[in-house]
C-alpha cells in the first residue's frame, strides 16, 4: 500500500511540473500571436510603433485604428479587449502614441524611443494621422474606424473632422477636455464630425459639470452617447477585470454601433 501511495505522489508531482508556468498579463508581446509589430513615421519625424492584426478576411475587411489613454500603452490597455475585436473579423492597427507610460504594466514603445519624454497630449495628434495614413498606404480597403480612449478619444474628433471621407466611424471613450486638452478639446471639432460617432463615459464621470455639458453638446450635434453604470475610465470600461463587474451591456452598445457603421 505504501509503495502505491508513493507511486501516485510521484506521478502527481511530475504532472504538476509538466504544466507550463502562466505568463504574467500586462500587454506583453506574447499576446500578439496573430499580429506583428510595425513602425511608421509621423509628420514631425517621430517614429510610431504599432501592432498590425490582420483579419482572415484580408484587407477588404473593416479596420479599427486603436489608440490608448494617457500614461498607458496600447498592448496593456487593450490586452483583454482586442480578442473581441479580432473575433469580429476586424483588421486592427493598435498604435503606441508618443504620450504614454506603464500604467497597465506594459511598455509604450513610441514614448520609450524618444530622447525627451513628451507630456503634451495635443502634440500626439500627428501619431493618429500617421496611423490613418499607414492604413491607406498599406492598401486597406475596408471601412476605417477610429477608436480613442481618454486623451486619444479627444484627438479622434479632430482626426475625423480634418479627414472627411477617410473614416467611416468614431468611438470615443471618456473623451478628455479642459486643462492640458484645452487646445485640442473635442468640442473644437465635434460639430464638424460628419460620420457616426459614439461617445462613452462611466456614470462616475458624469457627476462633473464639464462632462455633462460635453455630452449635451454631442447629443445636440447628433452624436450618440452612452453612460455605463458600472464602468471605469476610458476603453477599460469594456474590460470586466478592471470594471470588476459585468460589461455585456457596454459591449452590446459598442457592437451595435459598429454594425450600424458597417451597414451605412
Amino acid at each position: 500500500m505504501v509503495k502505491y501511495t508513493v507511486l501516485i505522489l510521484v506521478c502527481v508531482a511530475l504532472a504538476v511540473l509538466s504544466v507550463p508556468a502562466q505568463k504574467p498579463s500586462g500587454g506583453k508581446i506574447e499576446n500578439l500571436a496573430n499580429g506583428k509589430e510595425v513602425t511608421f513615421e509621423a509628420a514631425d519625424g517621430v517614429k510610431v510603433f504599432a501592432d498590425l492584426h490582420l483579419s482572415p478576411k484580408g484587407k477588404e475587411a473593416p479596420v479599427i485604428l486603436l489608440f490608448h489613454q494617457g500614461g498607458a500603452d496600447v498592448r496593456g490597455e487593450y490586452e483583454r479587449i482586442l480578442p473581441s475585436l479580432l473575433a469580429g473579423g476586424y483588421n486592427v492597427i493598435a498604435a503606441d502614441l508618443r504620450v504614454g507610460g506603464t500604467v497597465f504594466e506594459g511598455t509604450n514603445r513610441t514614448a520609450t524611443a524618444l530622447a525627451v519624454q513628451q507630456t503634451d497630449y495635443c502634440a500626439a495628434y500627428p501619431d493618429l494621422v500617421a496611423t490613418l495614413e499607414f492604413a491607406e498606404k498599406e492598401g486597406f480597403k475596408g471601412k476605417k474606424i477610429a477608436w480613442g480612449s481618454s486623451y486619444s478619444a479627444a484627438l479622434v474628433f479632430r482626426l475625423a473632422a480634418e479627414n472627411p471621407g477617410k473614416l467611416a466611424g468614431v468611438l470615443a471613450f471618456s473623451p478628455a477636455s479642459g486643462g492640458p486638452m484645452e487646445e485640442c478639446r473635442p468640442q473644437l471639432y465635434s460639430e464638424n464630425v460628419k460620420v457616426p460617432l459614439l461617445a462613452l463615459r462611466p456614470a462616475s464621470e458624469m457627476q462633473r459639470d464639464v462632462s455633462k455639458a460635453q455630452f449635451e453638446d454631442f447629443r445636440k450635434q447628433g452624436h450618440q452617447t452612452y453612460v455605463s453604470e458600472n464602468g471605469v475610465h476610458g476603453s477599460s470600461m469594456l474590460d470586466a477585470q478592471r470594471v470588476e463587474g459585468d460589461v455585456s451591456e457596454h459591449w452590446k452598445t459598442v457592437k451595435a454601433f459598429l454594425k450600424r457603421v458597417l451597414e451605412q
